[in-house]
């Protein structure tokens, strides 16, 4: 593992969370965070300085510092690869967070850029690609493979055999049987029960709960 230090990408919760888990129990010092150059309207963000990329990549270089994109899903995970993709082409390694605390066999693989929070079991044979998020507390089966930048939130199940396409998100407490095949850029709501392919670009949704006209102070046994 690289011991360079880092700069992260992003100035948002997700940016301040990663550089907080890379310092923790990361093995890594993160030195400081970059926005794109209209967003560097201040100084310092989280305790540590915050530049424009562009002065990032003279004060921080490639050669000295290596990088991680701490960006969520937005325009369906498209944001964190473009951001990837341009630190790459300038030259930079982007960090991988394996957190100790996940239950990972040696079989499993993982590109670069993968943020791998608490909790998760990440069975045998699973391949993770590049710029993939796994939130805490999910469960990722025998032979899954989850696509490029992909973003699985918490407490998902990912059956074994189960293929996810790239830039695809997964919402809380959804559920992927057995062996299907989930498109790229596919959306899957909270708690979804997914059982059959989702062709790309698919948006799954479940019945939200409903409130009942009952109020509270008129419910027996409580």
């Amino acid at each position: 593992m690289s011991e360079l230090p880092l700069i992260v990408f992003g100035a948002g919760e997700i940016a301040e969370v990663a550089a907080f888990y890379f310092g923790f129990d990361g093995g890594r010092t993160v030195s400081a965070f970059a926005v794109d150059d209209e967003y560097a309207s201040d100084t310092r963000f989280a305790g540590l300085p915050l530049v424009a990329v562009s002065q990032a990549l003279k004060d921080f270089p490639p050669d000295r510092y290596d990088a991680f994109v701490g960006v969520g899903y937005s325009k369906i995970n498209g944001m964190r690869q473009a951001k990837c993709n341009f630190l790459r082409e300038h030259g930079y390694d982007l960090a991988s967070y394996i957190s100790p605390r996940a239950t990972v066999f040696p079989s499993c693989s993982f590109g670069w850029n993968a943020f791998v929070l608490e909790d998760n079991t990440v069975q045998p044979f699973v391949k993770v690609g590049n710029g993939v998020t796994l939130w805490s507390g999910n469960h990722i089966g025998h032979h899954a493979v989850i696509g490029d930048f992909a973003f699985i939130s918490s407490h998902v199940v990912v059956s074994g055999g189960v293929s996810v396409g790239s830039r695809t998100f997964i919402g809380v407490n959804s559920t992927l049987n057995d062996h299907i095949s989930i498109g790229e850029r596919c959306v899957i709501g909270s708690g979804c029960l997914i059982s059959k392919d989702v062709q790309d670009e698919g948006v799954m949704t479940s019945e939200p709960a409903k409130l009942s006209p009952v109020p509270s102070r008129r419910l027996k046994g409580f």
